[in-house]
Order: C-alpha cells, then sequence, then structure tokens
C-alpha cells in the first residue's frame, strides 16, 4: 500500500492555517522580525530554528498574542488574530519550564483550563483520561509534579497544553530541560502525539537535530528572516545559502572561482590545487566567486588517487574525531583548506589504515557538492 506524502506546502489547494503577511516587529530601534511572509499549514510540525536572537521567539510569542506585530498581519484559519486576546486564541503554549502547579496532581494538572473553562466534570474526566492515556501517564495521574521524572513532568505539560484541543500548539524549546538519552526518546514520543491529535505543532529551538528529527518543515532563521523553510532532507541536502549550509550538520565550505563546463562548473580555488567540478542547477556567471559546500560522509578516503574522480585532493591528516560508529578526518591541503572526510568504523581501533599525519587522498563525485553563491 503506497503511503500518501504530506506535503500541503505543495498543493495549491490546499490552504493555510497560519499566515504571516507583511510581518515586522520592532522593539524601540531594533528590527526582532523583518517583513516576513510565510504560511504553517494545519497537522504540520513546524520547527523554527536559529542561533540565540534570530527572531524564532518573537515569532512564537506573536502567535501566543504576547506580542502584537509592528507591521503586517497574522491569520489564523482565515482569521486576523491581532484583536483575539492570548487566553481567547485556539492556541495554546508549552513552556521550557513547563509552568506545572506543585501543589496539584499530575490529574489537577491536567483538568486546570477545563475547569476555569466551566467544562461539566464528566467531560472533564473523560478528557483528562485520554490525555493521559496519550502521553502513557494513566499510572501517575494522584502523584505531584516532584514526584515524578523530568520526561514525565514533561508528558504532563505536553497533556496539559492538548487537554483544551487547540488548533495551535507552540512549543519553546521544549526538550531544553531533558538529558540527551530522554531528549532523544522523547523527541520521538512528540512526533506520535502530533501525529495521533493531528494538532498543528510549531517548535522553537536552536538545536538541529531536534529540528531536523521531528519537524516536517524547518524554517532556517537568521536577524529576523526565515533563510530557507523545506522539509529537513532538502535543507540538508539543497541548502540555499551558505548560511544554511553551515548551520545545518557538519559541511566543508570551498571559496573558488567558477567557470561552465558541460552540465556543471569547474571550481578553481587554490593556485597549486587542481580545479574541483560540481554539477548543479544553480546559474552562475563565469568568472564569479561561488561556494562549494561538501558534507563529510560524501567524501572518500584513500591511499591512493583514485582514477574514477575528477574530484581528487591530497592532503595530510590533521585530526581524527572518533565517534563510536563513525572517524570524521580533518584533512589539511598544501594551501592549508581542511576538509573533513567520513568513514564507517567497520574494524577495530587497532586495524585501521590511516593514522595522525599520514599522507592522503580525499575525493567526491561531481554531484556529492552544493554550489552556493559565495
Amino acid at each position: 500500500m503506497s503511503q500518501t506524502v504530506f506535503e500541503p506546502w505543495n498543493d495549491p489547494a490546499a490552504k493555510p492555517l497560519i499566515q504571516f503577511k507583511g510581518v515586522t516587529k520592532r522593539f524601540g530601534e531594533f528590527t526582532a522580525i523583518d517583513d516576513q511572509t510565510f504560511d504553517i499549514y494545519e497537522k504540520e510540525f513546524f520547527a523554527l530554528l536559529g542561533p540565540s536572537g534570530c527572531g524564532k521567539t518573537t515569532m512564537m510569542r506573536m502567535l501566543a498574542g504576547f506580542e502584537a506585530p509592528t507591521e503586517g498581519t497574522i491569520w489564523l484559519d482565515g482569521q486576523d488574530i491581532a484583536p483575539i486576546p492570548p487566553n481567547k486564541r485556539a492556541v495554546n503554549m508549552m513552556f521550557q519550564s513547563y509552568a506545572l502547579f506543585p501543589h496539584l496532581s499530575v490529574w489537577d494538572n491536567i483538568a486546570f483550563g477545563l475547569k476555569r473553562d466551566g467544562m461539566g466534570r464528566d467531560a472533564i474526566g473523560d478528557r483528562v483520561a485520554e490525555m493521559l492515556k496519550l502521553t502513557r501517564l494513566e499510572k501517575f495521574a494522584k502523584r505531584k509534579p516532584h514526584q515524578i521524572s523530568g520526561g514525565q513532568r514533561q508528558r504532563v505539560a505536553l497533556a496539559r497544553s492538548l487537554a483544551k484541543a487547540p488548533k495551535l500548539l507552540l512549543l519553546d524549546e521544549p526538550l531544553g530541560a531533558l538529558d540527551a538519552k530522554l531528549r532523544q526518546d522523547t523527541q520521538f514520543e512528540l512526533m506520535d502525539i502530533q501525529e495521533t491529535t493531528g494538532t498543528t505543532f510549531v517548535i522553537v529551538t536552536h538545536d538541529q537535530e531536534e529540528a531536523m528529527t521531528v519537524a516536517s518543515r524547518v524554517a532556517v532563521m537568521d536577524h529576523g528572516r526565515i533563510i530557507q523553510a523545506d522539509t529537513p532532507a532538502r535543507i540538508y541536502e539543497n541548502p540555499n545559502t551558505v548560511y544554511v549550509a553551515d548551520f545545518i550538520g557538519d559541511v566543508t565550505i570551498i571559496e573558488g572561482t567558477v567557470t561552465r563546463n558541460g552540465a556543471g562548473y569547474d571550481v578553481a580555488f587554490a593556485e597549486d590545487q587542481p580545479t574541483l567540478h560540481a554539477e548543479t542547477d544553480t546559474d552562475l556567471a563565469d568568472g564569479s566567486r561561488a561556494a562549494l559546500a561538501i558534507r563529510p560522509e560524501k567524501v572518500s578516503i584513500s591511499a591512493e588517487k583514485p582514477d574514477d574522480k575528477r574530484n581528487a585532493l591530497k592532503g595530510k591528516i590533521l585530526d581524527i574525531a572518533y565517534l563510536g560508529n563513525l572517524s570524521t578526518y580533518h584533512v589539511e591541503l598544501p594551501n592549508g583548506q581542511i576538509i573533513k572526510a567520513q568513514a564507517a568504523n567497520t574494524r577495530r581501533l587497532s586495524r585501521r589504515s590511516f593514522t595522525w599525519e599520514d599522507e592522503v587522498w580525499i575525493s567526491w563525485t561531481d554531484t556529492a557538492a552544493v554550489l552556493l553563491e559565495a
């Protein structure tokens, strides 16, 4: 049975749940969000990713209603949300600190918003039971927050946020307080819960791995602008700028001058080095500066010069990062340029072929690198 691919952003008939239209937000002289227009669709898990101060939290606070745009409008489900106060929006927010009530049980924490909205007792009981089941907390219903683990507290906060069935759930660095192993497990739990409920999630994070794991689309931000919003695979394989290529994952950037050659370009990057070649859809003028971005896993390392690749360079191993299943070799070329190459560790340490200071060849195929305007 073929699974239908979830890509509403590629469907001209799909109606966005959230629309930012020419949104700018200023704090005095400082522009936090700079004239942004983009859409988020129903049932999406959308990640706002970027370094501190890039504007991702301001974007989220405007959706929640804690900040109003200086210019432009934000639409939720076809309605301008500016006049709607935060507590009346079909939006809920889960804070990094979880903000649970310490004196209330897990059950009462989840029921809190429903009671405040005047929902009937039986309906509250049913909804809380549903949320406890969804977040696998049934056994902990009577416990207080201090009697459960950090990961469980995180799930209580999530259950409470989802109890009122919001159209949109905002998650502000939701896994920041968890240790690495728990973060990973919780990422998959978040994805399962999001899929089960069909609620639209917008997550703010500076952790690229987290964004790439959970999101249907990732918006990479810098200085109040979305530089690229795309699927994790496209962000990684087809970054649209050097900034995005550099921000996501490990990458080597080689700057040079390009000349058109057949289906791609030759890249001259250093006097004493051979020209590199990259096949690309990017349209560049002959003689212009460009950046060749190459991921370490696409670079092979060998003792002999490979016959079958025109992108082959000789250098010496400067550093080795041993990552258990992989090793990343930092290979220095005679001109000082460092290129990272990755190899799987299929053999035991004592039997490996390369070590520090070894002279090696590194190579990659014509289509392995991305060519970007420098």
